[in-house]
């Protein structure tokens, strides 16, 4: 796969969008262009796309026309995950130079190594992405990390390493990240944005304890930088050279005409996971609610869960990413939980059970479960070198009446 050559940008008020589901195979799915006074990107598929290929997402069937969003300051349906996160707008801001930079220019500039397999092109007969640099080696996470804190300090940014930052490798947030290559892997790496909690480790430490509760969750490690950390996780929507397609529980909610819930994403999964992997697929976003819930991740918005297109068209949700306690005490979730909204109780949990599939008892034997495994955070944690001030913050969140007493109730019964 070329690159386009690096030469001044002039807007374009359309650009072509790209399949790179196959290695070595880029498919053109159709057109993309501006709308509404340029504040959205709509859709129009190529004719051979709509004989020969499948529907990005719920709300944009096979069919002839223009896809609009109904909404101003987004694309439409599944290419809105292709677009940039906060961050990555902002490197584009910073080391782009454009005469417009319009949601176009984002998924334009977002290059290559975006999330998922879509890819977009200034050429309608070649995929020519935006040009990037070779992926960087674990032995430049010193350099990186350093062009990152240029970046957050507005500071100058020479161009060896500018190149070591990448903009469009996430589904959301505006955490300072990038990607680099792991034992010839790419793995997404997040660093600190100058906070006084190690937050990196934390993340990591927290990920690890979702995973001895039962949850599928991405595979990560703790990278020392100086006297912090930064942490990585390796790309779940990469298998080898495959590209997997993938989309935000927000783009498959809002398709399907539903509120933005974890009951509502169960009852989703009915329709969209193969049948033989229904129910397990339902337990396992009950368990991450009910971890949420217990560690405070109250940043569990919907484009913080994530689903992956299989080959025969099903959807199955991909490992659990981005869960760290957000230390902060809200008491609500970012998405809805029970009969109580978003409210971050145990009960608000079971309110709702049979929408996961899952009779009252079994949900609470879950529920005691995870009780348990993270009744012994402290000691998890410590055991990943989080810093006995980090803990001790956690703790009035963690251990506090709220939901602390909640675990305890559960741990104990």
């Amino acid at each position: 796969m070329v690159a386009a050559p690096a030469q001044a940008y002039k807007p374009q008020d359309t650009l072509s969008l790209w399949w790179l589901g196959e290695p070595g195979r880029p498919q053109r799915i159709g057109d993309v262009s501006l709308v509404q006074g340029n504040r959205a990107v709509a859709l129009a598929y190529d004719a051979q796309w709509l004989a020969s290929g499948f529907e990005l997402s719920a709300d944009l069937p096979l069919r002839p026309g223009l896809f609009v969003p109904r909404e101003k300051d987004t694309a439409v349906g599944a290419i809105d995950d292709a677009r940039p996160d906060r961050w990555g707008e902002r490197v584009i801001n910073r080391f782009e130079k454009s005469p417009r930079m319009s949601i176009l220019e984002y998924l334009l500039f977002a290059g290559d190594s975006r999330f998922g397999a879509l890819g977009v092109s200034q050429s309608a007969h070649d995929y020519l992405p935006w040009p990037s640099a070779p992926l960087a080696k674990l032995g430049s996470l010193p350099d990186m990390a350093d062009a990152v804190r240029k970046v957050l300090a507005n500071e100058p940014v020479g161009q060896a390493q500018r190149r070591l930052v990448r903009p469009g490798v996430s589904l959301g947030g505006a955490r300072p990240k990038s990607l680099i290559e792991i034992d010839s892997e790419p793995w997404l790496v997040k660093f600190s944005e100058g906070e006084d909690m190690d937050t990196e480790l934390i993340e990591h430490a927290t990920m690890t304890l979702a995973a001895a509760c039962g949850i599928d969750v991405a595979r990560t490690r703790a990278l020392p930088v100086g006297s912090r950390h930064a942490v990585a996780i390796q790309r779940f929507d990469r298998r080898g050279q495959l590209r997997l397609h993938a989309a935000s529980a927000h783009v498959a909610l809002r398709a399907a005409g539903e509120d933005l819930g974890y009951p509502q994403l169960a009852q989703l999964l009915r329709r969209l996971a193969p049948p033989a992997h229904i129910g397990t697929q339902q337990e396992q976003l009950f368990r991450r609610m009910v971890f949420n819930i217990l560690m405070d991740n109250t940043d569990d918005h919907e484009k913080n869960h994530s689903l992956l297109r299989q080959p025969d068209g099903s959807w199955l949700l991909s490992p659990a990413y981005d869960v760290v306690p957000a230390a902060q005490g809200l008491g609500y979730q970012a998405m809805g939980v029970g009969d109580a909204a978003a409210e971050s109780t145990l009960d608000n949990a079971l309110s709702q059970v049979r929408a996961f599939n899952l009779r009252p008892a079994a949900a609470r034997a879950i529920v005691i479960q995870i009780a348990r495994q993270v009744d012994g955070w402290r000691a998890h944690f410590a055991g990943m070198k989080v810093r006995k001030a980090d803990i001790r913050t956690l703790e009035q969140y963690l251990d506090g009446d709220r939901l602390g007493g909640q675990r305890r109730r559960f741990a104990t019964g």
